[in-house]
């Protein structure tokens, strides 16, 4: 009777220890919904507008994946890919490009990321975090300089703030 209540009660534990560990195994995140995704990249493209810049606006989910894009009408050929690459670098770096700019100067010890591919090391992209959680990330072109895309990032940031606190 004894060794078949400690069989029970040592199956009970692997039992127990196998799903904690299975528990540990699943990952759950929080994403942006498209229409949230859009509402800021509408949001950034507004604050471009009204500074009297024509730029392209990307908004990817924390694997770098497109959610969306929009083009204003005159900005330049180059700006919807190069929007894309801010956002995935942002994206994939976890941290802001004009941070990465400063950290990857030639000779320092990050300069090596300038040289991956699709990697986009110029201001205008941005994370979009809530609750220390990374959502996705923004990246803008075609504003004369990193810091005028960053701007109107920013701007895009701020205008759904309030959505992602959820």
């Amino acid at each position: 009777m004894i060794t078949r209540s400690l069989t029970v009660a040592l199956a009970g534990l692997l039992l127990a220890s196998a799903s904690s560990r299975a528990q540990e195994s699943i990952i759950t995140h929080k994403s942006l919904s498209p229409e949230i995704a859009l509402d800021l990249a509408r949001a950034a493209l507004v604050d471009c507008r009204k500074r009297g810049y024509q730029v392209a606006v990307s908004v990817v989910d924390r694997f770098g994946v497109p959610q969306v894009m929009l083009r204003d009408r005159f900005a330049g050929p180059h700006t919807p890919s190069t929007a894309s690459g801010k956002a995935w670098t942002a994206a994939t770096f976890r941290t802001n490009t004009t941070e990465l700019h400063a950290i990857s100067q030639p000779g320092m010890m990050q300069a090596g990321i300038r040289n991956l591919p699709g990697a986009v090391i110029i201001g205008g992209g941005m994370v979009i975090e809530s609750g220390g959680s990374l959502l996705g990330a923004v990246g803008v072109s075609g504003a004369p300089g990193g810091d005028a895309d960053d701007a109107c990032a920013k701007a895009g940031i701020a205008a759904i703030q309030d959505k992602l606190d959820f």
